[in-house]
């Protein structure tokens, strides 16, 4: 209950102080068209556990288990066009059909099986050939699972334990992401490169993934709590004076730069220690571009006063009543002296003045005052 009370308070304090908080020199103001050209997008900052990952490359490879040899038990001759590389066949379904040598007319042809369900990975015949049973004709793999090898330098290995998660994404399939199972380590490191294998279990029931693909490692090392975080792509600046672009609670599109103290990195988020609250949303796609932005038209005075109703200086702080009436007067003041300095006016009242002084003099005279 008590949490719940603070969370409220301090939305309410944030609610009466914002006018006072903005930065007219941090805040960028935008049109709605200008939100969907830059493709702004956000995401709220969250309080939520951060994983303290290590970096490694590595490769696909096919489960060693998972593989099987097409061969003949017979002498013969390839009569029919066999599958090629790439293609992927069933378990018991025809691959070879193979004239054999035995007597006969037309001589026997017996069909050649696949021994599992996989991928032609290899193949090493041809229409027409002649086989032995002693020759390797195609290799079939198994790619439902595959393992995905990575080559963790051997400072870090010790922190490696089973079962352990890691992200992983392949090179050629974009920004398409993976997790894997530690199931096992290499047996031994490589001298020349200083790492150690660690093998990671991956379902791929598409078939995306395929042997020797390159691939990309972050693998979870331990986690913390409670841990303000936000995505990568949000941080924008550089090491030395790293900022988020926050989006004001209050005005539409309207984007206020904020300095940020970062902690730990990984390879999706950025640990946040101070400038930015749980409660604030971060500008992710389109963050780089706003600050070249040169806003869309809208002053943040305008915007203010559209979104408040009642007038705002230039810095976005609210309009005071003595700065009103300080306004009005400075206003009041030109046209005062432009009506003075008109011609017209200017003889109209030379000429009222010397008539005034003509009606005084005949008063006086006819009162006795003046002889």
């Amino acid at each position: 209950m008590k949490s719940i009370f603070m969370i409220v308070s301090a939305a309410l304090l944030t609610f009466t102080n914002a006018e006072e908080s903005i930065d007219a020199t941090n805040t960028i103001i935008l049109s709605e068209q200008g939100v969907q050209n830059l493709g702004v997008q956000t995401v709220k900052s969250q309080k939520s556990s951060f994983q303290h990952t290590v970096f490694a490359i590595g490769h696909i490879q096919p489960i060693p288990n998972k593989h099987a040899v097409i061969s003949t038990r017979f002498s013969g001759r390839v009569v029919q066009t066999p599958p090629i590389v790439g293609d992927i066949v069933k378990k018991g379904e025809s691959v070879l059909k193979v004239e054999s040598r035995q007597p006969g007319s037309p001589p026997p042809v017996i069909d050649v099986e696949a021994p599992m369900s996989g991928v032609i990975t290899e193949s090493h015949v041809t229409l027409g050939q002649p086989v032995e049973p002693a020759q390797e004709l195609m290799d079939i793999v198994d790619l439902k699972q595959v393992w995905a090898v990575a080559s963790v330098p051997e400072s870090q290995a010790s922190k490696l334990k089973l079962g352990a998660t890691a992200h992983i994404k392949v090179i050629s399939l974009g920004d398409e992401a993976f997790e894997g199972k530690l199931i096992r380590m290499g047996s031994e490191a490589n001298h020349e490169s200083g790492t150690l294998e660690a093998i990671f279990l991956l379902k791929n029931p598409e078939l995306k993934l395929r042997p020797n693909m390159r691939t990309e490692f972050s693998i979870i090392l331990s986690k913390r709590d409670d841990v303000i975080s936000i995505p990568r792509e949000a941080l924008q600046g550089d090491l030395a004076d790293p900022y988020v672009f926050v989006k004001h609670f209050d005005l539409p599109n309207a984007f206020v730069k904020c300095p940020v103290v970062v902690g730990e990195r990984n390879d999706r988020f950025v640990e946040i220690k101070s400038g930015i609250t749980r409660f604030d949303e971060v500008v992710t796609h389109g963050a780089y571009f706003l600050g070249f932005a040169q806003g869309g038209g809208i002053s943040l005075k305008e915007a203010l006063d559209a979104a408040h109703g009642h007038e705002h200086n230039e810095d976005g702080s609210e309009l005071t009543a003595a700065q009103k009436a300080a306004r009005d007067a400075e206003a009041q003041g030109p046209q005062k002296e432009a009506i003075w300095s008109s011609p017209i006016v200017l003889f109209l009242s030379i000429s009222n003045a010397v008539t005034l002084g003509l009606l005084l003099i005949v008063t006086l005279k006819k009162s006795g005052h003046v002889e």
